[in-house]
């Protein structure tokens, strides 16, 4: 079965050329318009990835990224046409997986889309792997880590992490005390492939501290290490 990619993307030249260079790879495109129509065709449709203009219509980017990470875990690329770093950070900060600034080359395009579909296809593969194996914990206070069901528990119960939220608590666990750069993290989690810059490791970590802390503004078990990058304490 062919993955699906849906395109959202107003202007009608650069969604026809995403259209025709995706088509050409294999893959199954839909495309829309606005923010308000690829929130029902992305919910109706269920595709496998979401390339997402920022600047739509109706409803934007922002608020289409938004809705839609709360209601699935779909990886979302976001386009952005300026070259404006805060941009790029509030569309990670919501959930988005990677971006281009506009203009970008086709090639790097086709070249993201297939790293995040490979890394998508990779994580259902070990997870699907874990669940034929005994289930193996890891574990530091009270929080509890059962590999196998890829489930992260605290003093409130299970708790909800993204894909790679969850893949960062998992590395950071089984290497507790040792400090890491962002750019090992990158490597280390999001795999020597990921495109992204290092702040892609400071939204996600900010996120795992408003999980997992007590206090996220001071956190006790994720320590940034200034001049460095992070160690996690258990």
């Amino acid at each position: 079965m062919r993955e699906k990619i849906l395109v959202v993307e107003d202007d009608t030249a650069i969604r026809e050329a995403l259209s025709y260079n995706l088509g050409r790879e294999g893959y199954e495109v839909l495309t829309v318009g606005d923010g308000a129509e690829a929130l029902q065709v992305a919910r109706g449709a269920k595709p496998n990835l979401i390339v997402l203009d920022l600047m739509l219509p109706e409803v934007d980017g922002f608020d289409v990224t938004r809705i839609l990470r709360k209601e699935s875990s779909v990886p979302i690329l976001i386009l952005t046409a300026r070259d404006d770093e805060i941009d790029r950070v509030l569309g990670l900060e919501l959930g988005a997986d990677d971006y281009l600034t506009k203009p970008f080359s086709m090639r790097e395009l086709l070249a993201r889309v297939k790293a995040m579909l490979r890394r998508v296809r990779s994580g259902k593969e070990e997870s699907e792997a874990g669940k034929s194996q005994m289930a193996k914990t890891l574990s530091s206070g009270n929080l509890h880590i059962d590999l196998a069901r890829h489930e992260a528990r605290g003093e409130g119960g299970v708790i909800a992490l993204k894909l790679k939220e969850f893949d960062l608590l998992v590395f950071f666990m089984q290497n507790q005390g040792e400090v890491f750069t962002r750019d090992q993290l990158l490597e280390k989690v999001w795999g020597w492939e990921f495109v992204g810059g290092s702040r892609t490791v400071d939204v996600h970590v900010r996120w795992l501290r408003s999980k997992i802390e007590k206090y996220a503004e001071k956190p006790t078990r994720i320590i940034t290490v200034r001049g460095v990058g992070y160690r996690f304490e258990g």
